[in-house]
Order: structure tokens, then C-alpha cells, then sequence
């Protein structure tokens, strides 16, 4: 390989790059973001229950009913916002609108789950006091909670400014928002067998 086509191959890539939409490149830069913040997390917790010798006692005290009804309703919620893209594509816009209010909804249920979990633990005096391992669950569900949250935030936005007039605008956003709502949905796919199944 000549050293012009090995110049030619890295102008191509240089300019592919530039042709992606700055949106979207930032939020490719954000996410990368927090998966370090959630990879430090995630990192951290499992050097410290091999340390612990595994915390069976403290899982043994988490709802693993609920939390797969939640992993379930996160892998339904990431289809409502595919199929909310997938509407944008075909210029359809009341079923933009529909699947971001389900995604909306979805992530709102969620939530509503994660709440119901939380206050049934604190009743049992398992606060984030209560040890390390309840340090661990409540920072890193709760981080991922907001991040839902956040998601939920951004996709009910779009709800409402795909039913004005500026439909066009928003039209690449419902992408980004999809970029944004998988990576929840993938941390939440790493959360549940750490806190709840290992």
C-alpha cells in the first residue's frame, strides 16, 4: 500500500467524521462521559464485594421480582423509542408522538417501580448507612435513576414540540434522545445482574 493511499484513506475518515451532525458527536462525547463515571462505579463495587466475600446476606434483602419487571419495562421502553425514530424516517408524526409518550410513560413506570423498592428497604432500616453494599445500591441506582429521569425529561420535550409547528426541527433530536435512552437502558442491563443476581 502506497503511502498517498494510506493518506487518502485518513482524509476520507477525517471528512466522514466531519460530515456527522455536531449533536450528534457531542452526545456520542457525553455518553463516553458516564461510562466512565459508571465503569469507576461499577469497577469499584465488584473489587469490593470480592473483598467482602460476596455480600449473599445483603443481596438476599433486594427485590429481585421487581427489579426484573423493571429490566422488562427499561427493554420495552428502548423498542417505544426505536419505533419513535423509525416514525421520524417515515415522516409520520402523530406516531412520533405516541411513542415518545409511551417511552415517556415507561420510564416514569419505572421510576414509580424503583420508588415503591426503595421505600419498602428503608422500612426495613436498610439505608445507605446500612453497610457498604447499600452505600453501593443506592448511589449507583439512584444515579442510574436520574438518568432515567433526565431521559424522561428530554423524551416528554419532544413529545411536545413534535405536536407544534417546528416539527422539522426537532425531527434529528428524537435520535440523539435515542442514543441517550439505550445507554440507560445498557447501564441498567449491567446494574441488575451486579446488585441483583450475582
Amino acid at each position: 500500500m502506497s503511502a498517498m493511499s494510506v493518506t487518502e484513506g485518513v482524509h476520507a475518515t477525517s471528512r466522514d467524521f466531519a460530515r456527522q451532525p455536531l449533536g450528534k458527536v457531542g452526545v456520542w462525547w457525553f455518553l463516553a462521559s458516564e461510562i466512565m463515571v459508571f465503569g469507576g462505579l461499577m469497577g469499584s463495587y465488584i473489587l469490593s464485594r470480592i473483598a467482602a466475600g460476596g455480600w449473599a446476606a445483603e443481596r438476599a434483602h433486594v427485590n429481585t421480582r421487581l427489579a426484573v419487571i423493571n429490566t422488562l419495562v427499561l427493554l420495552t421502553s428502548s423498542l417505544t423509542i426505536v419505533e419513535a425514530h423509525a416514525a421520524v424516517d417515515a415522516d409520520q408524526r402523530s406516531r412520533v408522538r405516541t411513542f415518545l409518550l409511551a417511552t415517556v410513560l415507561l420510564g416514569c413506570m419505572f421510576l414509580g417501580i424503583k420508588a415503591f423498592e426503595y421505600s419498602h428497604e428503608i422500612e426495613n432500616g436498610l439505608t445507605p448507612a446500612s453497610g457498604l453494599f447499600w452505600s453501593f445500591y443506592y448511589t449507583m441506582t439512584g444515579l442510574h435513576g436520574l438518568h432515567v429521569l433526565i431521559g424522561i425529561i428530554i423524551n416528554f420535550s419532544l413529545f411536545v414540540a413534535a405536536g407544534g409547528r417546528n416539527f422539522s426541527r426537532i425531527q434529528h433530536r428524537v435520535e440523539y434522545a435515542g442514543l441517550y435512552w439505550h445507554f440507560v437502558d445498557v447501564v441498567w442491563i449491567f446494574l441488575f445482574p451486579l446488585l441483583y443476581l450475582a
